[in-house]
């Protein structure tokens, strides 16, 4: 057998004013077939997985591009087009392959093409022809498209949100690839449109029992794998929603009905799922009634630059200031200006800067304060489950009682390392802000006395009712109670 493995993956948020070049690609990862002869970084972590489980099996692997960006704006159709044109070179020099196998975000957009993943495998396809199989993994804040579902033979999505299992799920995708091109089993996919748009955190019930259920489902009764595609709310495009996938055993019936099943079990708990975040300050409000000894850690969601946003927006920060509280800590502010002059001024240096607030409407305003620089690294990362995941240049500022992570290399806060290599003790905090939707969870969960995610101002908002789409219909829950009634689906 021969298995040829690429990675190309970015989330893009098409209503961000930032566009995704060059540039963004190698502050992420590129690398030109040699990714798992380094340490796993984000989309990367699939390749090493399928390398080291294709090898102890005596195959032979061809590695080609892995090119992975920050999520931003639509990919730079010249960059888009030159990284697709590596993959298919290396693979037209590999022929014959057996197994291609893809990891790639799912909601990827380029100024010329809505479905990249579907545009990649496709080609893909037209080169290998239909005897060879193809695999891709994918993260659940997709848009499950129907040339995804024509042109791969097996498409698996991680389960947890946060994404703590995407290795998880490569293994996954790797035994049912490597049965399917053995002949053992024949995949078949379906998928139900659920017509939802929300954020579906699986940690808390009711989606933690959803998922477990999912993953009891699997490998029983001619169900090979279950994924469900939470789609991606800031991406305009005609596939933006949720889906339930079913890959079943050469039953389509049987796919359709399982995939069904789960859909409409989702959307029964639609009421329970939906999140009805808190303001700033009915956030602040409640921090002021508890007293547990433990910070509060309060998530900034709408600038999360996990889902496209700059990274700097003040909304919190002015709010903070405006209350005269201390202790408190917030980051990461992307301000790659602010770090210059934090280099300059050197550690222990006191200087008045201008904060955030440099991107957009979306940003805020910026804030001028007075800090003294507590610390200032470089080459500085932090984890994300098993990966470590960069920061570039950070600086630990303090303005009266008041600490801000800023850095220069635009990313979501996963870990308190991220604080904690910087010199900051967080267990001394009242407070911590994250600049992040739910991928913090993980790490900062057992450090706080409480979680709570903010309704916040920004780049993504989580009032899915008012996002601005030209692409999707507005024919989806929670904009419509019952978008199912235009085909006879009565609500559950």
């Amino acid at each position: 057998m021969k298995i040829f493995i690429a990675g190309l993956a970015t989330e893009t948020n098409t209503f961000s004013p930032m566009p995704t070049g060059r540039i963004g690609f190698e502050e992420g990862l590129i690398a030109h077939g040699d990714a798992t002869q380094s340490a796993p970084n984000g989309f990367g972590a699939p390749m090493h997985v399928w390398r080291e489980r294709a090898e102890a099996r005596g195959w032979d692997v061809v590695e080609s591009l892995a090119a992975f960006a920050q999520p931003a704006g639509p990919t730079v159709k010249s960059v888009y087009e030159g990284f697709v044109e590596e993959i298919l070179t290396d693979l037209k020099a590999s022929l014959p392959v057996d197994i291609i196998l893809l990891t790639m975000h799912g909601a990827m957009v380029a100024e010329h093409i809505d479905d990249c993943e579907g545009d990649l495998m496709r080609r893909c396809r037209d080169i290998v022809g239909s005897d060879a199989k193809i695999g891709l993994e994918i993260d659940p804040h997709c848009h499950l498209t129907s040339l995804m579902l024509e042109a791969a033979d097996v498409i698996v999505a991680y389960k947890e949100y946060p994404h703590i299992d995407i290795s998880d799920r490569a293994h996954d995708l790797f035994a049912l690839i490597a049965d399917a091109a053995e002949g053992k089993i024949n995949p078949v996919m379906r998928a139900y449109d659920c017509r939802m748009i929300e954020m579906f955190f699986t940690p808390g019930e009711p989606m933690r029992s959803l998922v477990d259920k999912m993953m009891d489902a699997e490998g029983k009764n001619g169900v090979l794998s279950l994924s469900f595609a939470h789609g991606f709310p800031w991406g305009d495009t005609a596939d933006t929603t949720s889906k339930m996938l079913a890959i079943t055993d050469g039953d389509p019936t049987l796919a359709d009905r399982v995939a069904r099943e789960f859909g409409e079990e989702l959307w029964d708990l639609r009421h329970q799922i939906k999140n009805s975040f808190p303001t700033i300050d009915e956030a602040l409000d409640r921090v002021s009634t508890l007293r547990e000894g433990k910070p509060v850690v309060l998530g900034d969601f709408a600038d999360n630059a996990g889902g496209g946003a700059p990274g700097d927006s003040t909304f919190v920060l002015k709010a903070v200031l405006e209350r005269k509280l201390k202790d408190v800590a917030l980051g990461m502010f992307w301000d790659p200006i602010v770090i210059r002059q934090c280099q300059e001024a050197g550690e222990g240096a006191v200087l008045r800067l201008r904060i955030g607030g440099k991107m957009g409407t979306a940003s805020g305003d910026p804030v001028d304060l007075t800090v003294k620089v507590h610390a200032i690294k470089s080459g500085l990362s932090q984890k994300f489950g098993d990966l470590d995941m960069p920061m570039g240049t950070a600086a630990i500022l303090e303005a009266d009682g008041v600490y801000l992570l800023v850095n220069d290399h635009r990313s979501q806060l996963f870990d308190p390392q991220a604080f904690e290599q910087l010199g900051l003790d967080l267990s001394k905090m009242k407070i911590i802000v994250v600049k992040s939707s739910n991928h913090f969870y993980d790490r900062f969960a057992p450090i706080a006395c409480e979680v709570i995610h903010m309704k916040t101002p920004g780049a993504i908002t989580p009032d899915f009712t008012t996002i601005p789409y030209t692409k999707r219909d507005s024919n989806y829950w929670p904009k419509v109670e019952n978008p199912f009634d235009q085909s006879g689906k009565k609500a559950g």
